[in-house]
């Protein structure tokens, strides 16, 4: 089975449409799918629910989606760095489920993991726990989190096999493992392609049974999230 796509566009055919459950891969600007995500843009879906840590900066990432208003609704744990995002929600454009970090991740590596819910003490006695089911183990108080499994994943890795076998870098290895993993269709951007068998299997970081297309992204923007230069005297 050919997983290699020529553009992003052509990987995102036929499995994105309006309404749909997604998963963005990436912490702030890091390890981001961008041409995927530039490509969703284009497609024009919309009336999205997109889960991801944060939803990028305004103009970039998945800042672009919601300047074209194509996301209803953010699961989220940070929505800071975006003033369209700011605008949209303070206005009630925009839905947003707020989820702490950790619960985000798990929610996500449940779901791949086919565990349908967990509990856990993070959010009790807060408007996070509103409305969920509340249990006591051993005198203290958990709420149930459901796991997430959206319909398609959009994540970004470092290099890829032929075969989908992921190897991220340093802290691109994000919400992308755990992302891909709970996804039904995982589509994922990535600077390298090789062989099948060219990567060390101790190296690989996630199996390509998780992965479903691939495109090849050789010379991303990468951009800093907020660049902080030190003044010298004298320089």
């Amino acid at each position: 089975m050919n997983k290699i796509y020529p553009s992003a566009a052509e990987a995102l055919k036929g499995i994105v449409r309006d309404g749909q459950l997604l998963a963005v891969g990436g912490f702030g600007l890091c390890g981001i799918p961008e041409a995927l995500i530039a490509a969703l843009r284009d497609s024009g879906v919309k009336n999205l629910s997109v889960i991801s840590n944060n939803a990028g900066v305004d103009g970039f990432g998945l800042g672009l989606l919601l300047e074209t208003r194509q996301i209803k609704k953010m699961i989220s744990s940070y929505v800071g760095e975006n003033k369209e995002f700011e605008r949209q929600y303070l206005a009630g454009e925009l839905e947003l489920e707020f989820t702490p970090q950790g619960t985000l991740a798990e929610k996500l590596r449940a779901g791949g993991a086919g565990i349908p819910a967990f509990f856990t003490k993070t959010g009790v006695g807060t408007v996070v726990a509103e409305g969920k089911e509340l249990r006591e183990f051993d005198g203290q108080t958990y709420v149930m989190e459901r796991a997430l499994v959206p319909d398609v994943a959009l994540v970004k890795a470092y290099m890829a096999d032929t075969s989908g076998n992921l190897v991220f870098r340093r802290t691109a290895r994000n919400f992308n493992p755990a992302a891909a993993m709970a996804g039904k269709i995982t589509v994922c951007e990535v600077e390298r392609i090789v062989e099948k068998g060219e990567i060390d299997p101790d190296h690989i970081h996630l199996p390509g049974i998780y992965v479903h297309r691939l495109v090849l992204n050789a010379h991303p923007e990468k951009r800093i999230e907020k660049r902080t230069i030190t003044e010298r005297a004298g320089v």
